[in-house]
């Protein structure tokens, strides 16, 4: 709750930014699989072109699909905030494993379904690691790895690292 009044205000400057920018909704869900296979919808600023493809994941800074506001929101991570509402409902935790597509789960095998262990996270142990730029095979092992060893002190150390990382600006698109 606290975060999401922190983020109040900012998010009203970015709805203004998202609506002057490009037509549509502010918002986009998109269902997502969480703890215990459980789907959810998940929250995002909107940072694509309405009508993109959205199964296609953005791979390249200069994607025409994504809108300048977007481009702005997504190399900030701000695009992700609105998932506090996840948190506050119960959907997500503030660390753990982002949460993964369905498609994404109907492709995993034997140590891949370690990920669904845990609640999903707005950061984690894959995102202070690399986040995107290291390929989804390696970020299935790094999410399986945190949920079986999740403790207290992990998750401190996450959050924190989680700072210099948003700073750093690292690995915000993905690899193939």
């Amino acid at each position: 709750m606290i975060g999401i009044l922190i983020f109040l205000l900012l998010w009203i400057i970015i709805t203004f930014l998202i609506k002057l920018d490009s037509r549509g909704p502010v918002f986009y869900r998109h269902l997502r699989v969480g703890k215990d296979g459980k789907e959810f919808v998940c929250f995002k600023f909107r940072s694509m072109r309405v009508n993109s493809d959205q199964n296609k994941l953005v791979s390249d800074p200069k994607d025409d699909r994504v809108t300048r506001t977007g481009y702005l929101l997504r190399k900030t991570s701000l695009d992700e905030t609105p998932q506090l509402i996840n948190v506050l409902i119960g959907d997500m935790s503030v660390v753990g494993p982002r949460p993964a597509l369905p498609s994404q789960v109907k492709e995993f095998s034997g140590s891949d379904f370690d990920k669904l262990l845990v609640k999903p996270g707005l950061t984690g142990w894959t995102q202070v690691n690399g986040r995107n730029s290291i390929p989804y095979e390696k970020r299935l092992e790094l999410d399986g790895w945190y949920a079986k060893n999740w403790n207290l002190l992990l998750d401190l150390r996450i959050l924190f690292k989680t700072l210099f990382v948003l700073l750093k600006q690292e690995g915000i698109y993905d690899v193939k």
